[in-house]
């Protein structure tokens, strides 16, 4: 059966729409707490749960995902996220937290951490002249989930039970996926698209051709990984910082009303999400490293600046930057990962990139509200995230200057040959 690559992208989408959902479960919080009395901390911890466990279900299953394949993976995150979510509807008739931890934490975190990875070395592969724009919408559709969520979520609510609401999603979550995993599938052998071998003749950055072919294994033991590992930590640690407290921070700094802060965050998931897509195409056509080294010139600016920052347009406008970094930097990921070792093993390196999304989703909370208590102001925050963006723009001009010189040298090699024959 001839697939067509467009379908195959909308199948990435629906995959990632599904588990982007869980980013809406701030909407959960309250109706639970009013209606089952469990603690705010109590509830909270299913999420930590998920998101937690997530990044690192992306390490461990990575080599399944490339053994098994994108459709056996995709209905197996499906499984096990429609489990989650259903589950957490059966916690609640129950009464039972600990079900709760289980089912919406662990298993939902568990099938999140699969179906983001699943679809994507696979979309890869089907669009080698826009990788950028490939993984831009899959990663789109993760960043967007909540968008479409958080008011369905509340009209079932409203309208049903939370537990009913949880079935009802959970089930929709399952369908959805199981849908975009059955027409998923890797490009035949030696697949192209029309113009691509002139595309790389003419030297073009955005498709030079992959710098090497390397297993998981292999990519781990290279210098290139670690850095795009420190570049991304980073960069994840200050999403993650700027959105746990954007609302406070932009009150206390800005003077922004509790109205307007709110307002600032639901245009926050805009951003996030098409920051996504916006910046991944980009990177097709000024490079991957590049991408990067203008998100930390511009965050060095931002961050020295927003202390000093009263006006509330601008101060608004410098936290929507940061976001939109933020979510470009998880879709410039696997482009880049693809870019430096090839797509043969991209899912699993892939897997253990998204490590970082776990730190830094520690350490961002962890830092802002540490500095806040110790000195009752967030002013101090963003000198620290000033030195850590920093060393990520020196790691990422190191990375650039290091790539550039393997492309000559392997430049250099192929007008030998050419010359021996």
């Amino acid at each position: 059966m001839n697939k067509n690559r467009w379908l195959i992208a909308l199948s990435a989408i629906a995959i990632h729409l599904s588990i982007g959902a869980a980013y809406a479960y701030s909407v959960y919080k309250m109706p639970i707490a009013e209606q089952m009395g469990w603690s705010d901390s109590k509830i909270t911890v299913a999420f930590t749960i998920m998101m937690g466990l997530a990044g690192f279900a992306a390490a461990l299953f990575g080599n399944f995902v490339e053994k098994q394949g994108p459709r056996r993976s995709a209905m197996l995150a499906a499984i096990l996220f429609g489990l989650g979510q259903a589950g957490a509807g059966v916690a609640i008739l129950l009464d039972s937290v600990t079900l709760y931890w289980l089912t919406y934490g662990v298993l939902s975190g568990l099938g999140m951490g699969i179906g983001y990875i699943a679809p994507v070395s696979t979309l890869i592969k089907w669009f080698p002249d826009r990788r950028g724009l490939a993984t831009g919408m899959a990663v789109l559709g993760f960043g967007s989930g909540a968008l479409i969520t958080a008011p369905v979520a509340v009209a079932l609510m409203n309208n049903f039970s939370i537990s009913t609401t949880y079935f009802i999603l959970g089930s929709s979550y399952f369908i959805l996926m199981m849908l975009g995993a059955s027409y998923i599938a890797p490009p035949p052998r030696e697949y192209t698209v029309a113009g691509m071998e002139a595309l790389v003749k003419g030297k073009k950055e955005k498709t030079t051709g992959d710098l090497a072919q390397l297993s998981a294994r292999e990519a781990v033991k290279t210098k290139r990984f670690w850095m795009l590992w420190t570049m991304h930590l980073i960069s994840v640690t200050a999403g993650i910082m700027m959105i746990s407290v954007a609302s406070p921070m932009a009150q206390e700094i800005a003077g922004l009303s509790v109205a307007g802060a709110a307002t600032m965050v639901g245009i926050m998931g805009i951003f996030n999400g098409g920051g996504r897509l916006v910046w991944a195409a980009v990177s097709d056509y000024v490079g991957r490293a590049n991408v990067f080294i203008l998100f930390f010139v511009a965050e060095l600016i931002i961050f020295i600046s927003l202390p000093m920052t009263t006006n509330t347009v601008l101060f608004q406008l410098f936290i929507f930057l940061v976001v939109s970094f933020y979510g470009g930097g998880f879709s410039n990921l696997p482009a880049f990962a693809g870019d430096m070792f090839g797509t043969k093993q991209l899912g699993a390196i892939h897997g253990y990139l998204l490590t970082t999304w776990s730190l830094g989703g520690i350490f961002g909370p962890m830092i802002v509200t540490f500095v806040k208590s110790s000195t009752n102001s967030y002013v101090p925050v963003f000198y620290i995230f000033v030195g850590l963006v920093a060393i990520a723009l020196a790691v990422a001009i190191a990375l650039k200057v290091d790539i550039t010189r393997e492309k000559r040298s392997l430049a250099s090699q192929t007008t030998d040959d050419i010359s021996h024959v």
